[in-house]
Order: C-alpha cells, then structure tokens, then sequence
C-alpha cells in the first residue's frame, strides 16, 4: 500500500478513535454519540454510507454493556421485551437493507436532515419526555406499569426501529416517547426496555452490515474499543460533569455537524 494511502489509513483510526472515546462518554452522561460519530468519520474521508454502517458496528458492544447496566429493571416485564424484540429485529433489518439499497448520493442529500432531526430531537428530550408521560404528579415507582402491548404500539415500535437501522442517530429518544406514549411512566424502567430494544435493532443491523463492503473493520474495531473505554470513563465522571454542559456541547456539534454536512 502507498505511504499516502497508509498515513491517511491511519488519520482515519485515529480520528475514529477520538471520536468514539467522546461518544462512548456522552452516551454514559446523556447519549447522542452517534452525532459525534457519524460526522467525524466523514469528516476523516468516510462515504457518508460507510460512516453509518461502519459507526453501527463499531458501537454494538456500547449498545450491549448499556442493556447490560439496566438488566435488573427488565425484570417484570418480560412479556414486553419479547413482545418488543420481534418489531426491533424486524424493523432494524428492514432499515439496514433499505440503506444498502440507497445510494451515496442520495444518502448525502438525506443524511443532513437526518442530522438536524437528530440533533433537535436530543435538545427537545426532556420536554417530550414530560409531554409523553402527561406531566404526572405521582411518583414513578408509585405508578402502575402497562400489562401488555397492543398491535398498534407495536406498529409504531417497528417504524421507530426502521428509522434505527437506516440511521440510528436519536433513535433512543424517539423510543423513550414511544415508551411513554404506550403507558410507562418510570424512568429507569423505560431506559431499560429502551436499551434492550435499541441493541436489538444495533444487533441485526450491525451483521447484516458486517456481511456488506461498507464497513471500514480497523476503523470500527479501533472505534469499539475506544468506546467501551469512553463509556467507562463516562461512568466514573458522570457526577462530575454537569450534564446541562454536555447536553448543549452535543446540540451544537449536532447542529454545526448537519449544517456543514448541508452546505459541504
């Protein structure tokens, strides 16, 4: 390989791996790495299309270690995360290959959108919240959780995980709603479901990512490492840092990101 082709190689990795240490830190304190991700990678000379897939790949074990750290609130609603992993496989796969089967230039007058979508998505989080859960007084453990699923939040659950295989970025926000719309109130609860159903969706996502063309390995095995390292230092400092600080770094990276991605 040319020394230019191996120094630019290298540029990539080590941009990825910045960049994924901050995500895997910002997803520990209030999430939206993949707005960090994403952009980074193109901005190293990723295709728009490659810096998705290969920033799904590279975060999957991120995706695991987060279901993991809330395991004990799935305990009680098993028929919710069984009813609710068929819509997140199903629909993560059907946005996976959607995006297989779109081309670079149309995901680069796509991706923007996406971005900014994204990013008002993150700066809107706590209001929807509150809005989905109905501004109850009572307190969350207080309140009865939903017995079971219907068909129809199921439905929206499926389009939530299309939207999270073609992209992912916000797809964890857009679930805690839909979470709050189907009737859960408690917090921790809904972060739970919401991270089994978001490494659900990462998870088909990511091998049928893995077995296409568009996935730079040493770029996101570089990245996964380095997040997994972020998340832990985002643990352990995650009292330390205000999380209003993070909160309004990751908007404007967000919106400068999906301006510059815009107008580039």
């Amino acid at each position: 390989m040319p020394a230019d082709l191996v120094a630019l190689h290298a540029d990539r990795v080590l941009v990825a791996a910045v960049a994924a240490l901050l995500a895997g830190v910002m997803n520990s304190i209030a999430g939206g790495g993949t707005l960090l991700t994403f952009p980074s990678l193109i901005a190293a000379g990723l295709s728009p299309l490659d810096a998705n897939a290969t920033s799904t790949v590279a975060l999957l074990p991120a995706a695991l270690s987060s279901m993991l750290g809330y395991r004990d609130e799935l305990s009680g609603v098993q028929r919710w995360t069984s009813a609710l992993a068929v819509p997140c496989f199903v629909g993560g796969a059907a946005g996976a290959l959607l995006l297989l089967h779109t081309s670079n230039a149309t995901f680069e007058r796509v991706v923007p959108w996406l971005v900014l979508g994204a990013t008002l998505l993150f700066l809107t989080q706590r209001p929807l919240l509150r809005r989905a859960r109905g501004r109850r007084r009572s307190s969350d453990d207080a309140l009865p959780e939903p017995p079971s699923p219907t068909t129809t939040l199921l439905l929206l659950q499926s389009v939530v995980a299309i939207y999270g295989g073609y992209f992912g970025a916000g797809v964890g926000i857009l679930m805690l709603a839909a979470l709050g719309f189907m009737g859960f109130s408690n917090i921790h609860r809904m972060n739970g479901l919401k991270n089994w159903g978001g490494f659900c969706m990462n998870l088909v996502a990511a091998v049928i990512f893995a077995f296409s063309d568009i996935v730079d390995w040493p770029v996101a095995l570089t990245m996964a490492v380095a997040s997994i390292a972020g998340g832990y230092l985002g643990a352990r400092g995650a009292q330390r840092i205000p999380q209003s600080l993070v909160r309004g770094t990751v908007g404007v990276i967000g919106l400068v990101s999906g301006v510059w991605l815009l107008v580039r």
